[in-house]
């Protein structure tokens, strides 16, 4: 606790308590609380995100841009960077990590899972309002803090190389994600050739967009924040959507995919993000809706079957389980190809 008080007080003269704040699986998070004001301090992963630099830059042109639209336009808060006391963007300590301190945002909650179809679509809101307000953003103005990320088919080729070498130990839960791989693995390709044939464009996007990293208003229970904004980078939008789709539309008792959820969620993305979709994005929208958690789950497979090195884990077996979980979705998603396809149908002609 000490170490930790001496780093926040990098960024603050007087720091009274630091507490852990969220349950995110990539930087250590915490809460540092002061006599004026609270604030977020974060050791940023350096084996995630290298370049920690390209972090804060991409972080500080968001804002940038953000702060020049019309006020009354904007309808999220972007959390602001603090600088040290001694004006810089990070602090890095004797160690070699890099800590940064970002506004907290008072009076508001993340979620885990969605218990309202409001919560849905304020969800569907926000990120289409994030799309919206970084669809002039030029994405080559971004560093690219992830490179690789989201491209299936590089993560399908990392798990085929670490089978070489892993002393894969056999287990239903196992057998099941292997079977269901050499089963499914052809879908990798979808977003990815769609791109390289000009279908898909690239886009600024968040990256990262679970349920968890959206902070509804504890009295209205609006969306006012869309945070963890370290994978903010060029992408495609479609990545975006189905990952949130993934995160929202899990029922985790069951592992299937809540149909109706996904109803709320897309119908209120789409009202608000007609003005920069075209076409073939609508084409596209089911084939990132199945991908995002096949894809999950082919990444967690192989961390497991690397002894967990880039997923924090409780206990040896939770990427297993994780990838498990994704597979089943991927499976409950197929199942409904169908409704979903007429879904996006209808949503299409409004």
């Amino acid at each position: 606790m000490e170490a930790l008080i001496a780093i926040a007080q990098q960024f603050t003269q007087v720091a009274s308590d630091i507490s852990e704040l969220g349950n995110g699986l990539i930087n250590d998070t915490f809460l540092v609380q002061t006599q004026s004001k609270s604030f977020v301090l974060q050791r940023i992963n350096l084996s995630v995100f290298p370049a920690p630099e390209q972090i804060m830059a991409n972080l500080s042109q968001l804002n940038d841009h953000v702060a020049l639209k019309p006020k009354d336009s904007v309808k999220l808060k972007i959390p602001a960077i603090l600088k040290t006391l001694t004006n810089a963007g990070y602090y890095q300590n004797e160690q070699g990590h890099y800590w940064r301190a970002l506004a907290y945002i008072e009076n508001t909650e993340s979620l885990e899972t969605i218990t309202h179809i409001h919560q849905a679509e304020q969800t569907g809101f926000a990120l289409a309002h994030f799309h919206g307000l970084v669809s002039d953003l030029e994405p080559s103005h971004l560093y690219d803090t992830l490179p690789g990320f989201h491209i299936a088919p590089d993560y399908l080729n990392h798990y085929q190389q670490v089978l070489t070498t892993a002393n894969v130990v056999s287990s239903p839960e196992s057998q099941y994600c292997s079977a269901f791989i050499a089963s499914h693995q052809s879908i990798v390709n979808d977003l990815e050739i769609a791109k390289q044939q000009g279908l898909l464009p690239l886009r600024v996007i968040h990256g990262d967009p679970k349920l968890n990293n959206f902070l509804f208003a504890k009295d209205t229970q609006q969306i006012v924040s869309l945070i963890d904004l370290d994978t903010v980078k060029p992408g495609l939008v479609h990545y975006d959507i189905g990952d949130c789709l993934r995160s929202c539309c899990h029922n985790l008792a069951t592992n299937e995919f809540d149909l109706e959820i996904a109803t709320a969620l897309l119908t209120s993305y789409l009202s608000e993000a007609g003005s920069f979709l075209k076409k073939a994005d609508y084409d596209y929208l089911y084939a990132s809706i199945r991908l995002i958690p096949f894809e999950l789950g082919l990444r967690f497979y192989a961390d497991y079957l690397e002894d967990n090195r880039y997923f924090k884990v409780t206990e040896p077996k939770q990427n297993l389980h994780r990838a498990v979980n994704q597979f089943q979705l991927c499976e409950s998603i197929m199942k409904q190809e169908k409704a979903i396809n007429a879904l996006i149908t209808r949503l299409k002609l409004l």
